[in-house]
This record gives C-alpha cells, sequence and structure tokens, in this order.
C-alpha cells in the first residue's frame, strides 16, 4: 500500500512540476529520454567543466512554448545543470572564484539573463532563489543550425578565453569565460616546481623561457633560470640567461653570460639559439650566431643549414643551394624532410630567413 502510495506522490509531483524527463523519478538506474552529458574544455591552466542532460526538440516550440520568456529555466532537463570552475575566472568582465555552480538561464525573445547560482545541488528550478546567485549577465541570443538534443560547446578558443555556448533548436546563446593568465601561471610555475620538477634543469627553464616569451616578471624569470643552471650548466640555458639580463638592461652580466654559453653550447643549441633571434626580428644577431657556429662547429650538418640562411639573407642563393644539400646529406632521418622542403624554397630563389 505504501509502495502504491508513494508511485502516485511521485506522478502527480511530475504533473505539477512539467518536468521535461519524467521518467528522472524513477528508484532505479534507468535510461533516461534527456539523456546525462559531461563537456570539458581547458583554457590556461583552468578546466572548465559543464555537467547537463539534453532534452530533445521533439517536434515541439521550445522557447516561448516549452521554456517560457521571462521564467528562470535550468538550462537543461532535470537536476541542475552545473558549471565548474578549477581557477578563478571572470565572465563578460566579471569576476567569479573557483568552484562549481548551478547554471540558469532566464530566456527572452531578444535578451536572454545567464545565471551561475551558488546552489549547485537541486533539482531543476523549482527552489531557485535570486539571494544564492553568484554572478549575472546579459547576452543576446543567436540564430543557429537545427539541433534536435541541447547541446553545450566551447567556441571561439583562445589562449585565454572561450565563449560557452547552449545550441538547442535553432538558437544559440553563449557567454565568454576568461582567466588571467599573468596571475595564474607565475603561481602554478612556482608550485610546480616545489616538486619532481625541480630536480631537473628543464623545469627551470620552461618556466624561464614561458616568462621571457610572454612579457612575464624577467626577475622571476631570471630566477628560474638560474635554478636550471644549478642543476646542469648548459650552453642553451645560459643563452636563455643572456637574454634575461640583457632585457633587465644588466648588459656585462649579459655578454658574461654569452661568453661563456658560447664555450658550452652545441651546435644545435647555438643554431637554435639563432633562428630564435631571428623570429625575434633580430637578424643581424643571428645572423652572427650563425656564423660563430659555421667557425665553431663547422662539420656539424645543422651548421650548413645555418650558412644556407646567411647566404640566402645576401641573395647569394646558388650559395644557399650547396649549403643546403650539405645539410641534407649529413641531416639525420627525421630531420631530411624538413631540410628538402628548405632546399625547394632556395631553389625558387625565396629567403628562407623570412619564416
Amino acid at each position: 500500500m505504501f509502495k502504491n502510495l508513494l508511485v502516485a506522490v511521485l506522478a502527480m509531483a511530475c504533473l505539477l512540476t512539467g518536468s521535461p524527463d519524467s521518467s528522472a523519478q524513477n528508484m532505479l538506474d534507468l535510461p533516461l529520454s534527456s539523456q546525462q552529458a559531461r563537456v570539458m574544455q581547458r583554457i590556461g591552466l583552468t578546466y572548465i567543466t559543464i555537467n547537463y542532460h539534453r532534452p530533445l526538440v521533439k517536434g515541439r516550440k521550445i522557447f516561448g512554448g516549452l521554456e517560457a520568456y521571462g521564467k528562470v529555466w535550468r538550462a537543461g532537463a532535470n537536476e541542475n545543470t552545473t558549471i565548474e570552475f578549477s581557477d578563478p575566472v571572470s565572465i563578460a568582465g566579471k569576476l567569479l572564484p573557483s568552484g562549481t555552480y548551478g547554471l540558469f538561464m532566464i530566456p527572452g525573445e531578444s535578451e536572454w539573463t545567464v545565471i551561475l547560482s551558488k546552489n549547485f545541488t537541486s533539482w531543476g528550478a523549482y527552489t531557485y532563489n535570486p539571494a544564492e546567485d553568484a554572478l549575472r549577465v546579459t547576452v543576446k541570443p543567436q540564430t543557429s543550425e537545427f539541433h534536435e538534443a541541447l547541446t553545450y560547446e566551447f567556441d571561439d578558443l583562445k589562449p585565454d578565453a572561450t565563449a560557452v555556448t547552449l545550441r538547442w533548436d535553432k538558437l544559440a546563446v553563449g557567454f565568454k569565460v576568461a582567466v588571467n593568465l599573468r596571475e595564474l601561471v607565475p603561481v602554478s610555475l612556482k608550485t610546480q616546481l616545489r616538486g619532481w620538477s625541480r630536480w631537473n634543469y628543464e623545469g627551470w627553464d620552461e618556466a624561464a623561457r614561458y616568462l621571457l616569451e610572454n612579457n612575464g616578471n624577467l626577475q622571476d624569470a631570471l630566477k628560474f633560470e638560474e635554478g636550471s643552471l644549478n642543476v646542469e650548466e648548459r650552453g642553451d640555458t645560459l643563452l636563455t640567461k643572456s637574454t634575461i639580463l640583457d632585457k633587465l638592461g644588466r648588459k656585462e652580466e649579459a655578454k658574461a653570460a654569452r661568453e661563456r654559453a658560447m664555450k658550452l653550447a652545441t651546435a644545435v643549441q647555438l643554431h637554435n639559439y639563432a633562428r630564435g633571434l631571428q623570429l625575434n626580428g633580430q637578424r643581424e644577431q643571428a645572423r652572427e650566431i650563425f656564423r660563430l657556429n659555421i667557425t665553431a662547429h663547422p662539420s656539424e650538418w645543422v651548421v650548413h643549414n645555418g650558412a644556407a640562411r646567411v647566404a640566402a639573407a645576401q641573395g647569394d642563393f646558388p650559395t644557399a643551394v650547396a649549403e643546403m644539400k650539405l645539410a641534407i646529406a649529413g641531416a639525420p632521418p627525421e630531420s631530411k624532410r624538413a631540410q628538402e622542403a628548405l632546399l625547394k624554397r632556395l631553389e625558387a630563389k625565396e629567403d628562407i630567413n623570412e619564416q
């Protein structure tokens, strides 16, 4: 008798609430008509995870019909749609701490409200309370290709931002999520270098080069590179240190580090350093390193690549072609294809230093 009463109560609850997925009221774990999905995207170091259920159109009028305009909606089916951020983010320019939030929306004909609520454990929007809002933003809906099942996607992906977009029926609603890499990455680097990475020169060097190449704190970059050199003194890391010192205006120290590097650096390390200078627009300094490499390591295949680049920069393509053929002859199998592509460009009298 009690079981029959419970079933009747649950059935009445489905009718009263208008739940789009009455099968979600089952006592057992059974297939649902609005199936569960989870999507994740990483931007920078930050993970964004959306957990939701996917109702189907089934020929119905969705917005302004099944989901009324001006009414808070769970932005999915069944229990709360949730969105989780592993780090602090900003949404449409508004700051939000890391954590899990209930994702709600208020549909409108020309304007929608996106709500992130501190309540993320409820069923649907039936107990939604605006006092629990963590953030609200207003967005404009856009027309979209038809989607039978409600879908969340990550659009307009950038190194530090993405757009979270809901698509259902012929409508798309999105909001921008961004992270502050200048704040998050330095903290992460210092944390990571308290672990196993601190015993390897590569970890310290990667941290230093990241800050150097992304306009980060140069004093921190210098400390990281010195950490790398404390583990192992190498020509390439000394060259990076010299570049950091140059940018800090400490010219004499930079010169000393560079001179020490030239004695330790391998042909490949010098070549890569010269290529880095080229790509940074320091062409004359790059050619100087290529020439130094030719003198210091005349028998290495990569030196012929550098010699070809110097000749090409001077418009001497016959010499550049001859040098690149020598590079191909001595290059390891995994490098030959790239050298052959460069040779074709030189034969067409194209300056390979431009890229």
